[in-house]
């Protein structure tokens, strides 16, 4: 099935917090009774979410700890009663089953509810994912990219952006986008390059102009993965 259509049982509420890193806004979820990431502290859309609940939520749970995905939970909690969870890898969440996916960040988790996986922003439904500096690792993100290959899934519910009814295509696909981003990188290396500036003009053309701080951003957990595996030379990316 495909198609920008929502799994049975499940209510997704978008927040009108729209940006270049955040797509059409945030995706919140409504499952089992349970929200997953209630998004921003926004009056509105925690109405929605609420509408979206009939008006009863059993618990709150969190991919992990952006502002943009979990700072209205406190407000949820407080209208609710509902207790907020953030699952600490591996383990039961209330009704679903969290699955450790570092990368993104290093508290990410991924929310399993039989077929249906809450990806936070492991996998989004267009474009790819962002690798911050701070608590992001590539290495760590590809093992997650991985771990989710082994599933036997039927459909991504991603933290930005349209479901995602084909999920071993996106997977297998944000997995090779990667390493090929990896194995362009390694060969303007191996041509001399070293300049960041070089390096992303080679190696990230296709990045928008309004993206390339995020695009140089991307390159350095390239090149902190390259350095963890002993393969950058010296002085790239100075």
């Amino acid at each position: 099935m495909s198609g920008d259509r929502a799994p049975e049982g499940i209510a997704r509420v978008r927040a009108p917090n729209p940006s270049p890193m955040t797509l059409d806004g945030t995706n919140t979820y409504v499952a089992a009774g349970w929200v997953v990431d209630p998004g921003p502290a926004h009056e509105g859309h925690l109405e929605a979410v609420m509408e979206a609940a009939g008006g009863r939520v059993e618990g709150i749970v969190i991919t992990h700890g952006h502002i943009d995905h979990d700072e209205g939970a406190p407000a949820l909690a407080e209208r609710t009663g509902a207790p907020v969870v953030r699952p600490a890898g591996d383990g039961q969440a209330g009704p679903f089953t969290a699955l450790a996916t570092p990368g993104h960040s290093a508290d990410h988790v991924c929310l399993l509810l039989g077929g249906v996986c809450f990806t936070g922003d492991t996998v989004l439904g267009t474009g790819s994912v962002f690798i911050p500096p701070d608590g992001g690792s590539l290495s760590a993100y590809l093992r997650s990219l991985e771990r989710l290959l082994e599933l036997d899934l039927e459909v991504l519910c991603p933290g930005h952006g349209p479901f995602v009814w084909e999920p071993r295509a996106k997977l297998t696909e944000y997995r090779d986008h990667r390493l090929e981003r990896e194995r362009r990188l390694v060969e303007a290396l191996a041509h001399g390059l070293r300049d960041r500036d070089e390096l992303l003009d080679a190696v990230w053309d296709d990045a928008p102009r309004e993206l390339r701080p995020a695009a140089a951003l991307t390159l350095d957990a390239h090149l902190a993965k390259l350095r963890e595996e002993g393969r950058l030379p010296d002085g790239a990316g100075a």
